[in-house]
């Protein structure tokens, strides 16, 4: 398998080469990878920023306990989850997917009331978990399209939210930032690419 031999050569990259920029052409792929990525009941409760803007990324480095490569790698990538929830984010999926499958949204009427009622039904803490888990999907669709295409990546947790969230302005959109990862390409100074990659053996992970 491709996706294996892709997933042995990739690993966080903690310094990047900041001359070198991801293309148009790649981030296209990567975008598209994201977009493909599943969801609890498909709903993407979520959106993305891809920032490349040097002097946007200098003002949340600080926010970002002062790692490098949050300015050093060619982009960050922002994983926003709704921090507000509504029905009305319910009926645009159906909506949609009314429009892509070409039936009457009145058939999906039961099927939209069920997913009202779970998710209504949260509190306000287990919808903002329960978002912001989706977007960790999406984040592992990331990660293995930027591995296929030799694209490196480092998925961080790594920062202070409530400070993304002010300076993207983010609280004014219902939004709030869930998890971050940089891409680029790793420098040739970056020692943990020759590091052996440490994982649980089968036996330890796996029961049958």
């Amino acid at each position: 398998m491709n996706l294996i031999t892709n997933l042995e050569w990739r690993y966080a990259t903690k310094k990047f080469d900041s001359s070198k920029k991801v293309s148009t052409e790649n981030l296209e792929q990567v975008k598209k990878a994201i977009q493909l990525s599943a969801s609890s009941y498909g709903l993407q409760l979520y959106k993305v920023l891809i920032i490349e803007n040097c002097e946007v990324r200098e003002k949340l480095k600080p926010a970002s306990y002062g790692q490098n490569q949050i300015t050093d790698a060619s982009h960050l990538v922002i994983f926003c989850n709704y921090s507000v929830i509504t029905e009305e984010h319910i009926d645009q999926y159906f909506t949609l997917k009314s429009e892509t499958e070409q039936i009457p949204i009145a058939d999906f009427k039961a099927y939209s009331d069920f997913i009202k009622a779970d998710v209504m039904n949260k509190s306000d803490v287990e919808k903002n978990r329960w978002s912001s888990n989706q977007t960790y999907l999406a984040l592992g669709n990331l990660l293995n399209a930027c591995a296929e295409l030799k694209i490196d990546s480092c998925p961080m947790e790594g920062f202070e939210a409530e400070k993304y969230n002010k300076i993207l302005n983010l609280d004014e959109h219902g939004l709030n930032a869930s998890v971050i990862a940089t891409i680029g390409y790793r420098s040739d100074e970056d020692s943990t690419q020759y590091a052996k990659k440490v994982r649980k053996p089968f036996k330890n992970i796996f029961e049958i």
